[in-house]
């Protein structure tokens, strides 16, 4: 059973089957967020969701990065992701059209950020994440 359906701006609708979320800077005891931070923070998130579900390909998702008015410290310029960090595990029907249905699954891990922790449903998701080319980045799997 799904967590949640999204549907797709292409009409497509993909199942949500398991969600983890996180807050983004919620480890930081130093320093500040800043670019290089966030870029390593971004690289082990794409690393632990390809171990946590493997053999579906990972999509990142590139979140908006903020950047306030505050002194530039010893790393660059601040700069800010949204609050909460996501990594879904998306499922849909197959996307080759000679894979028979009922023995084939389409699969997509997905990284994304978000200012909020909400499930995403329905059309309601995050505009990025519906506007996911599914047929380009999932993989078809044989149940």
């Amino acid at each position: 059973m799904a967590l949640a359906r999204v549907v797709l701006a292409s009409g497509r609708s993909v199942d949500l089957s398991e969600l983890r979320m996180s807050s983004t800077y919620g480890g930081l005891l130093e320093g500040y967020p800043c670019k290089p931070l966030n870029d390593r923070t971004i690289a082990g998130l794409l690393r632990s969701a390809g171990t946590t579900f493997p053999g579906a390909p990972v999509h990142l998702i590139p979140p908006p990065r903020e950047y306030p008015d505050q002194y530039a410290g010893a790393f660059g310029p601040v700069e800010v992701l949204p609050a909460v960090v996501c990594v879904g595990s998306f499922r849909s029907q197959a996307v080759d059209p000679v894979h028979d249905r009922v023995l084939y699954r389409s699969r997509l891990t997905v990284v994304w950020f978000q200012s909020a922790p909400r499930v995403p449903s329905g059309c309601d998701a995050e505009p990025a994440l519906r506007d996911i080319s599914w047929d380009q980045l999932a993989t078809d799997e044989e149940l």
